[in-house]
């Protein structure tokens, strides 16, 4: 067993950079992490989910299913297939009703969707309806009856409008930067995740996650970096998803991760925070107490990844991330979600 106990009372060795931090992601919200007032990270906790995960092989994340599945995605191999997931990303953000209203859900081959593999379905379900959602030309002029029929279900989805700006932003910036085709941004950034993250985040406005905190820019750049593990995912690792770098990718912080990291005790909020929250009530985008929450959460997971491979189990942060989600698939009783309408999560 390895011996973390220095960490619990060091902060400055806990929250040590590692040598790499290309997309200044661990070093901006660090800074977050040492000032907040609303939020913590209980390390003591996040050692137990460790020897948790490692009490169930957490070798094996194949124990989880993919988060790439063709049921609910379009995928044929081709440069359709890479414009159509650009769209599903740079629309894939804030799924949740507001309070005491339902969710907004689609129906899609006998299933009742919600969330994001609502949207994933909504979108696929385009494609074969003949609706051109990888033509770059079609996709800058596409209008709110359209985006409208897309997403038809039970109920409009939130944040509608913003859903129709950035799929017309999509468009736009590929006919005028990319000929068209993801692929040749892909193929400029010479199999790095880290260039690609950055390509997506100067040329697409959408993509740009940056909050100010205390005068501070704060990077997550959340939706650019799940962009490139599902092109890893989607491809199997090999042609449009190959990436030599991906571990230096940090995991992606949203609203769902915190609260399955709150449920674990390895963040905690002061008391009125947690009433808030458990009031179902808005935290504002790039309030303190929001920033706070996904700092704390990028950095939760670091020091899981960290205490894993200490104990000789390398997972990448994509890894982590995707098996905290699938937790929180799988956990009944949780407490609320921090809700922030937003368009990066």
């Amino acid at each position: 067993m390895v011996d973390f106990s220095s960490w619990h009372g060091n902060e400055e060795q806990r929250y040590r950079l590692p040598d790499d931090d290309p997309l200044g992601i661990l070093s901006s919200t660090r800074t977050v992490v040492q000032q907040s007032e609303h939020v913590w990270i209980n390390p003591q906790y996040v050692e137990q989910l460790s020897e948790q995960w490692l009490q169930e092989d957490a070798g094996n994340t194949s124990i989880y299913p993919p988060l790439w599945n063709d049921l609910y995605h379009f995928y044929d191999g081709t440069e359709r297939t890479v414009n159509w997931l650009l769209v599903l990303d740079a629309l894939n953000f804030c799924f949740w009703p507001e309070k005491g209203q339902p969710r907004w859900s689609i129906e899609y081959c006998g299933e009742t969707l919600n969330g994001y593999w609502a949207e994933a379905a909504a979108l696929k379900r385009a494609v074969e309806e003949g609706i051109l959602l990888w033509d770059a030309k079609y996709l800058s002029t596409i209008d709110s009856e359209m985006v409208a029929h897309i997403f038809r279900g039970s109920g409009i989805i939130p944040l509608f409008e913003e859903r129709v700006a950035h799929a017309r932003e999509v468009g736009h910036v590929l006919l005028e930067r990319y000929d068209g085709q993801f692929v040749y941004a892909i193929e400029q950034a010479e199999s790095s995740a880290i260039k690609l993250v950055g390509l997506l985040v100067r040329d697409f406005p959408s993509f740009r996650d940056i909050a100010t905190y205390h005068t501070h820019a704060i990077k997550f750049l959340k939706r650019a970096q799940i962009c490139v593990a599902d092109l890893h995912n989607a491809f199997n690792g090999q042609q449009w998803g190959t990436f030599a770098d991906l571990e230096q990718l940090t995991i992606f912080a949203d609203y769902k991760l915190p609260q399955v990291l709150r449920h674990y005790h390895a963040l905690e909020y002061d008391s009125t925070l947690a009433q808030r929250i458990d009031n179902q009530e808005l935290l504002p985008a790039e309030s303190e107490e929001e920033v706070e929450i996904r700092a704390a959460t990028i950095w939760a997971c670091e020091l899981l990844r960290r205490m894993m491979q200490q104990h000789g189990y390398t997972m990448t942060a994509a890894e982590i991330d995707q098996r905290l989600w699938w937790m929180g698939q799988q956990l009944t009783e949780m407490r609320p979600y921090h809700r922030t309408r937003t368009i990066y999560y």
